[in-house]
């Protein structure tokens, strides 16, 4: 892939530099033979990024061009919101309070060019910031309140605000970047680069290592190279076609932040942002299988105007359930009153919304797996031996998970999968793992997940390899399409 560093300040880069081109931004967004030019990096070193300047808009059409710019466009929209700000410093703690530690004055400023800051102490978090905010010159801003440090502003900044003294650095770091990216560099053999996002220090991850080898097989016969990534590859999303999430997910999270980096560079994604974010919620999702008319158990979204009607609403026992819950977690069966009572203080320390839905025995839950509006497994999970959920969390190994069943679509009960795809419909095109109860011949809906399970032996167990090559051509016939310019 060519390098194209375009900056202002031409002069200060050599000329012999590791197959790195320096071009004026006037030419980059003028001559033809860039905007010809297929598949540039690009280093946008401009004088400013401001909204419609010339540095805009060399990221802009970089955009436009298939090229990949550092700064993107949506790059430079995460350095104005405080939001992102505020959950990467969450992200960050550990990791900025262990580099801050000596400094003794209450205030910071952290210079990060091309992912390095002269002090090479600070090396480990200018990388990290440099990953997820990708950005050639940064500057991040500290603040240090009751003894810990925060992360108060951070941005790319101008060519023109760094310190001449600096610039021999700048120069220095950014060809050793350059060089190692040469020297990394891969040959392509295939048609489409997919990163898979997983966590191998999670638990219960929603896939096994057996699976995403068949899924990686799989992308293989059909063109498409799989590399798996963590959490610290943020800064390398633009490299790929697609980004497949094995992790986790959750709004607050970085997996959420993946996902919306991800679709912001033109990613083919799953689980897409708006999925991660309207699945996670159990108050959305009460809200819109109601007004949809999908059946559902008898759900109340409790506040705490309507708290004391639930026992009369609901009877007993009932189900309480925190909007963000997952894997069981955050899901309580109550008996009494005096429960009740306690739960929903708990809860409502978190949340100012909570769902309550009536109790419905049943020995297991059917799990409609849907992928692309299409069914695609059918599982019965079962309750965990003595226990009223498929996971009891309290025992650590055996007899924490009741015995699945996995069937060909074609034998589950058609409501079954007829009302799982109508929920997921309602959500979107992805990846969903729909779980649906039945109860005196009714199937309910109880909720939609994005990032379902899918492991080795269990939901491919009817399938087996045609599963996961029926997923990997979604992502090709998706890519292809974005390549195309096809909605």
């Amino acid at each position: 892939m060519a390098i194209l560093i375009v900056t202002d300040q031409t002069d200060r880069w050599p000329s012999d530099g590791p197959s790195v081109e320096v071009v004026d931004p006037q030419a980059y967004i003028t001559q033809p033979q860039y905007s010809e030019m297929r598949g540039a990096k690009v280093f946008n070193l401009c004088q400013t990024y401001r909204y419609q300047s010339v540095g805009y808009y060399v990221s802009l059409l970089a955009e436009a061009r298939g090229h990949r710019p550092v700064p993107s466009v949506a790059a430079m929209q995460d350095w104005k919101t405080r939001s992102i700000i505020r959950l990467i410093s969450e992200d960050l703690d550990d990791l900025v309070q262990k580099s801050l530690a000596p400094i003794k004055s209450n205030k910071f400023t952290l210079s990060i060019y091309f992912g390095k800051n002269m002090a090479k102490r600070y090396d480990t978090l200018s990388w990290r910031l440099f990953n997820l905010f990708q950005a050639p010159l940064l500057r991040a801003k500290f603040m240090q309140e009751k003894d810990r440090w925060q992360l108060t502003s951070v941005g790319g900044i101008s060519a023109a605000d760094v310190p001449e003294a600096h610039w021999p650095f700048i120069v220095e770091t950014a060809l050793d970047h350059f060089s190692k990216r040469r020297s990394v560099a891969k040959v392509k053999k295939t048609r489409f680069d997919m990163a898979i996002l997983r966590n191998t220090e999670d638990p219960e991850p929603p896939s096994d290592e057996v699976a995403l080898q068949k899924f990686a097989k799989a992308a293989a016969q059909q063109g498409v190279s799989t590399e798996y990534i963590s959490r610290d590859d943020y800064g390398r999303l633009a490299e790929f076609d697609a980004l497949y999430i094995r992790d986790t997910t959750a709004v607050n999270h970085y997996t959420y932040r993946f996902a919306r980096r991800a679709h912001a560079e033109g990613l083919v994604v799953i689980d897409d942002p708006t999925s991660i974010l309207l699945c996670t919620n159990k108050v959305y999702l009460a809200e819109l299988l109601t007004r949809h008319k999908i059946p559902v158990p008898k759900t109340v979204v409790v506040h705490r105007d309507n708290a004391h009607t639930l026992a009369e609403e609901l009877g007993f026992p009932c189900v309480l359930k925190r909007p963000d819950s997952a894997f069981s977690l955050g899901v309580v069966k109550v008996k009494t009153p005096e429960q009740l009572q306690q739960k929903l203080k708990e809860f409502f320390a978190d949340s100012e919304l909570i769902i309550a839905q009536e109790f419905l025995p049943t020995d297991f839950d059917w799990r409609i797996g849907i992928f692309d509006r299409q069914p695609l497994f059918a599982c019965k999970y079962y309750m965990a031996k003595g226990h009223w959920q498929i996971i009891k969390h309290e025992n650590a190994n055996r007899g924490r998970y009741g015995k699945l069943e996995t069937l060909p679509v074609e034998l589950a009960p058609r409501k079954a999968v007829q009302v799982a795809l109508k929920a997921a419909n309602l959500i979107g095109d992805g990846l969903y793992g729909v779980d649906v109860k039945e109860s005196d011949g009714k199937f309910s809906v109880i909720e939609v997940n994005d990032n379902p399970n899918i492991n080795s032996g269990c939901e491919d167990a009817v399938l087996k390899e045609e599963l996961y090559r029926r997923m990997v051509s979604i992502f090709v016939r998706r890519i292809e399409q974005q390549k195309a310019g096809v909605d």
